[in-house]
């Protein structure tokens, strides 16, 4: 099924971004955790929007109901349910696009995936809305994972051409993870802050819109967890980070760059520090085999820019069978990228605790 993902932690999304509500249930959560909803909320606002100019103007409190699976404060190990009510909905703003496909957007291939009875309203099933959920539930996947020692933390790689500093691989601190969840726009190098706000401002000015990439650390790790093949670490994330709305592309440690290396340069050499085994460099970006080798597991993923954009464009009246010109009408992000932070966090939350789960 499309909606489920996991093993050993179940999740299944539902809603539409302008039906009644959005929701995901969660199977496999361990019995008796005391979840703190003010972590949970926390990491809701990180990614809501209508918080500032560089989001879009929809304004959703983004506030999650449990339904199920949680008692008194805690989980009770049955499936924990919940949904999030939409509320400043523009259905309106979409009575065009029922006939005129969107470039960019899942309009035409959603259409002849469900011959023509899809939710064509703001994207329907396919927006980016369902994010909301994802991020609740990797919140509480998150807050399992540090209960072990294992954090998770992301920043802006870059937006557009202008590109922040990277992660040191093989020296990432807890401290430095959790400075960057208090920030607008999460960057390493807080002197490109105003030049992004720039780029972000001038593309929404000209209707336009730009992406970027996110760099994402997990630390705390030990060495031996993921599988061979099929359920290793790379390929679980992948899956994750391609279910988020508008990923085009990953790569883990040094990725695409290793092409141009020797062999001699992208091998990670071990060396003892004490008791531990560690790497003096970590161009595998902590995974070899995809089984994790104690080292930070740290990857990169491409976020395209926000396809729904006020430039006129040209494209197809699918009921009249024509070529038209189509104008965007709605509330729309002009960058998606500092919101897709704390999305990629949730996701990658979700996929390593499916990973450990029974294991430690």
């Amino acid at each position: 099924m499309s909606g489920v993902f996991g093993n050993n932690v179940k999740i299944s999304i539902f809603g539409e971004s302008h039906g009644n509500a959005i929701g995901i249930t969660i199977d496999g959560l361990p019995c008796g955790f005391e979840i703190d909803m003010d972590k949970v909320l926390f990491e809701m606002g990180r990614r809501a929007p209508g918080k500032n100019q560089l989001s879009t103007a929809r304004n959703e409190k983004d506030l999650p109901e449990i339904l199920s699976g949680y008692f008194e404060g805690r989980t009770t190990g049955t499936p924990l349910c919940a949904i999030i009510r939409n509320g400043d909905t523009r259905s309106k703003d979409y009575s065009k696009t029922k006939d005129f496909v969107r470039p960019g957007h899942a309009d035409y291939s959603g259409f002849e995936r469900y011959s023509g009875f899809n939710d064509y309203r703001g994207g329907g099933h396919f927006s980016g809305r369902l994010t909301a959920p994802l991020v609740f539930s990797g919140a509480i996947c998150k807050q399992i994972l540090e209960g072990k020692g294992i954090f998770i933390g992301a920043h802006i790689g870059s937006i557009k051409n202008i590109e922040d500093d990277s992660f040191n691989p093989t020296n990432i601190s807890t401290k430095e993870l959790l400075n960057l969840k208090s920030k607008e726009l999460p960057l390493i190098n807080e002197a490109l802050e105003e030049k992004i706000r720039h780029t972000i401002m001038q593309a929404k000015y000209e209707g336009d819109s730009v992406g970027g990439t996110i760099e994402c650390a997990i630390v705390g790790i030990k060495a031996g967890v993921g599988n061979p093949f099929f359920d290793s670490i790379e390929s679980t994330l992948a899956h994750l980070m391609f279910s988020v709305p508008a990923i085009k592309g990953i790569e883990f440690g040094r990725g695409f760059d290793m092409t141009k290396l020797f062999g001699s340069e992208a091998n990670d050499e071990y060396y003892y520090d004490g008791d531990l085994v560690k790497t003096k460099t970590n161009n595998n970006g902590g995974i070899l085999g995809g089984i994790s080798n104690g080292m930070p597991i740290v990857f990169k993923v491409a976020v395209k820019p926000t396809a729904s954009i006020l430039k006129e464009q040209n494209t197809i009246d699918i009921n009249n069978k024509k070529d038209v010109k189509f104008r965007i009408e709605g509330r729309h992000d002009p960058c998606i990228v500092q919101r897709a932070v704390p999305v990629i966090e949730a996701v990658a939350a979700i996929g390593i605790l499916d990973l450990i789960k029974g294991r430690y």
